[in-house]
């Protein structure tokens, strides 16, 4: 939702267009009705966004009762042109509602659009008072230093990925089972290309052998950035027993009284001020964290490699030759700076 909202920041400023607060589309995933203004300051974004782009909180009166029209963004391929594409439909309706668009080439907008973006990126999104002192509050509780592990492997995760696992636990497989829907796992051959493309989540137990392949010592602090029903964690903290949670150094009241866009929010601003960190996907989450991470000078971000993993284990590496063949190829990723920020933003120049 980071994401997104910055994108629209840009994309508003590419269209000379006032932007709406957006609604938090998150009922389908975790049942809740929090808002914009339940996690950032938006007195403060409203005010930090001036002479980039005009943002208001409601609509106005003349056109608030009027449905938007909805334009699609969503091109998976290519450069999305919003100019030529979007503001003529801007220009016929006064009103339009977008979808994010996956594939934007924001490394071709001109200056003034990718100056609004950073803008909003890095200088107008902060917590609301009330959840930057809680998010401190978490920070300071966790003994120093700590790395801050951004694990995906939640039933509707492992679902989407349409991946097979052995070895699970009953409650696990039937969790999984419930969450596919319509999306069967991949078999044969088929299965094999795709794990070995790197689609497949990393379990707790695959995660803590590359971590140990990392030569990351078994006694090391790990925030567990994580969200609710995270699978077969034992296979984690059966190696590395200085695991911490929110729910572990939060009471109990404040954690069940929080929402699942509050507790993630928790966990974003734990994660960019750890002392390292490290996620075994890379989704959007974390491509924030490490661009954030890396805009205030802390470059120890390592994203495990899946792909790797995957290819070195279906050649029949075991033991030592696995971890040594680890070790190098995740060196690499970081002495290339995989990940380490987003390249899309440029934010040394003035308007």
């Amino acid at each position: 939702m980071r994401r997104d909202l910055c994108d629209g920041v840009g994309i508003a400023r590419l269209l000379n267009a006032t932007l709406v607060l957006p609604k938090f589309e998150v009922a389908a995933y975790w049942n809740e009705s929090s808002g914009f203004e339940d996690v950032f300051d938006v007195d403060f974004f409203i005010q930090q966004m001036k002479g980039f782009v005009n943002v208001v909180k409601e609509l106005p009166i003349e056109i608030a009762s009027k449905d938007p029209v909805r334009v699609d963004c969503s091109k998976r391929k290519g450069q999305f042109d919003y100019v030529e594409s979007v503001l003529p439909s801007l220009l016929k309706h006064g009103y339009i509602s977008i979808t994010p668009a996956m594939s934007q080439r924001r490394d071709r907008y001109p200056l003034y659009a990718k100056a609004a973006l950073c803008q909003a990126c890095y200088s107008a999104l902060r917590l609301t008072n009330t959840l930057e002192k809680k998010a401190l509050e978490l920070l300071q509780a966790i003994p120093k230093p700590f790395l801050s592990l951004h694990l995906r492997f939640e039933p509707d995760m492992v679902a989407y990925s349409q991946c097979e696992y052995s070895g699970l636990s009953f409650a696990s497989a039937k969790a999984i089972e419930a969450a596919r829907v319509d999306r069967k796992p991949w078999t044969g051959e088929t299965a094999r290309i795709w794990r070995n493309r790197g689609k497949c989540p990393l379990t707790p137990n695959e995660t803590a052998f590359i971590l140990k392949a990392l030569a990351i010592p078994t006694n090391t602090t790990i925030y567990l950035a994580a969200g609710d029903g995270l699978m077969e964690l034992e296979g984690l903290t059966s190696v590395y027993t200085n695991v911490v949670t929110k729910s572990s150094l939060l009471s109990g009241e404040d954690f069940t009284t929080m929402h699942g866009n509050t507790k993630a929010a928790l966990d974003y601003y734990v994660s960019i001020n750890s002392d390292s960190y490290m996620a075994t996907y890379f989704g959007n989450m974390d491509k924030m964290v490490a661009a954030m991470r890396a805009f205030t000078g802390l470059y120890k971000t390592i994203f495990l490699n899946r792909k790797a993993f995957a290819l070195f284990t279906s050649q029949g590496l075991k033991g030592k030759e696995l971890t040594e063949a680890l070790w190098k190829v995740h060196r690499d990723d970081f002495i290339m700076g995989r990940g380490s920020a987003l390249p899309d933003c440029f934010c040394e120049f003035n308007l």
